[in-house]
């Protein structure tokens, strides 16, 4: 009977919804990791020293190795805290587990500000340095910004059909990138480094104490790919053994080539110089006052060329890290799960490619008129990173104290004991000076404090209003009748 049964016309039948959950792919190795951290953070010498010089001026090495210093404390925290959470997310996953919704989406939304940042001033310096090929890049603030917007635009297309496809472009050019950079160190050091010349520009340029804050506040915008490689970790192979594999090489990779490049940039030119004639194109400065003339010919094109791919590189860093993070916190329902959407064909969150994408090109904007829009950039990123750095060696320090039995793939060491829990010695400093230099950059400088407070509050309240609207408490997701959530 029940073989031989038929639906009759009227009757309804009740067929359950297949529901697809899409996920990223892991696809990428050691290399792909260290490539991609590399193009956003090995990139950024090439606008950072710059950027730095315009208000430490002499003192623009100090600022850069102090925050040098920083960076390694912070990048062994996320080291440690990639390795316990291998998802999207960064500072902002680390957050959520170690407190609770409301500072995992603090973090990521302040993370998102140095993203959307990271992507226009990366795709604002490549014009400048092009101008070695036709000037009008380099003079012309319409064309200048024009170009840059149309990188932008690119680049989230190519961010839409996949990720693999632009991984081995980020290999090649990492690559290249570090052979020349050290290459142009090894020579700088052979034909400009001058010690006692060296000493009297530092020091009769030394900035003021705000100043020098300040340029550590800015050269922090140097160690952007600390993120990038975390919010890749859900594309990764085994993310709990690559990750900090992908970071201690790049620390010591960054460090290097970042001391021999500010020391040889001072030796070649004036603070003075580097801080306006060379402010965005600074390493094609460098190789504009080599005394040898051959020595110019071949470098001035090789680092045009260069810069301008591996700062494209980096502007689609950004926008790999900041569509994760958004797919990330979509995803944990800290914002609209239609930023987490991935597309059915690509595998990529597309939504989130497109919305980011067209927010960075809203900040290139004022490059048509604004002068100052390179230091604004700069300033706002400062805003967002520290902030979301303070947040992952508290998140670290918190996860320490509370769930001291989670499985550490990677651990710190050089820890103290507080109230029988074990505590890294670096997340303390990393934490105390990130909060001490976040804290007076947000007195001593409106334009970001202004801006970044502004948009903290606006994404708050938009955080309040969807969690309301979906009925969900503010600091977390009710667990499910015997679901185990960390």
């Amino acid at each position: 009977m029940f073989n031989s049964w038929r639906p009759k016309p009227g009757d309804k039948i009740f067929r359950p919804r297949r529901i697809r959950r899409y996920r990223l792919r892991r696809v990428l190795g050691v290399p792909a990791l260290f490539s991609a951290g590399y193009g956003n953070v090995g990139s950024s010498i090439y606008y950072a020293l710059g950027i730095v010089a315009v208000v430490a001026m002499g003192a623009t090495p100090i600022a850069l190795g102090i925050a040098g210093i920083l960076f390694i404390f912070t990048a062994l925290t996320y080291a440690e805290g990639t390795a316990m959470f291998p998802e999207a997310g960064g500072s902002a996953s680390f957050a959520r587990h170690g407190f609770n919704d409301v500072a995992g989406f603090t973090a990521g939304w302040a993370l998102m500000l140095s993203y959307i940042v990271t992507i226009s001033i990366s795709a604002f310096t490549i014009p400048p340095y092009l101008g070695f090929f036709w000037i009008p890049f380099k003079e012309s603030p319409i064309i200048g910004t024009a170009t840059s917007m149309g990188i932008v635009v690119l680049l989230m297309l190519i961010n839409i059909i996949g990720i693999k496809q632009t991984s081995l472009l980020n290999i090649g050019a990492a690559i290249l990138d570090i052979t020349t950079q050290v290459s142009l160190v090894i020579i700088g050091f052979i034909l400009l480094f001058n010690p006692p010349v060296l000493f009297h520009r530092i020091i009769d340029n030394w900035p003021t104490t705000e100043n020098l804050i300040f340029g550590i506040a800015l050269a922090s915008i140097a160690y952007t790919g600390i993120e990038t490689m975390s919010q890749m970790a859900e594309e990764t192979r085994q993310p709990e053994k690559r990750v900090p594999k992908a970071l201690i090489m790049m620390i010591v990779t960054v460090l290097v080539i970042f001391a021999g490049i500010s020391l040889v940039s001072l030796s070649a030119m004036t603070p003075q110089e580097l801080a306006s004639d060379w402010a965005r194109d600074p390493v094609a400065g460098i190789a504009a006052h080599l005394p040898i003339a051959l020595l110019c010919d071949i470098l001035k094109p090789l680092i045009a060329i260069l810069a301008g791919t591996i700062l494209l590189i980096a502007t689609n860093a950004g926008l790999i890290g900041i569509s994760r993070l958004a797919f990330s916190l979509g995803g944990h329902r800290l914002q609209p799960s239609v930023l987490s959407r991935v597309h059915h064909q690509f595998k990529t969150p597309y939504i989130s490619i497109i919305l980011f994408s067209v927010v960075a090109l809203l900040v290139l904007t004022p490059g048509f008129f604004a002068a100052n829009t390179f230091e604004n950039m700069g300033a706002l990123y400062a805003f967002g990173s520290l902030l979301a750095f303070m947040f992952a060696h508290a998140s670290i320090l918190s996860l320490r104290a509370k769930k001291p039995e989670l499985a550490r793939p990677f651990k710190l060491g050089w820890n103290i004991r507080i109230r029988g829990r074990e505590m890294p010695i670096s997340a303390i400093i990393g934490l105390l000076s990130t909060a001490t230099i976040w804290i007076i950059i947000l007195i001593t400088q409106p334009y970001c404090r202004w801006v970044g407070i502004t948009w903290m509050v606006v994404g708050l309240i938009a955080y309040c209003i969807y969690r309301r609207k979906e009925h969900l408490p503010l600091t977390h997701i009710p667990k499910k009748p015997g679901e185990n959530i960390l």
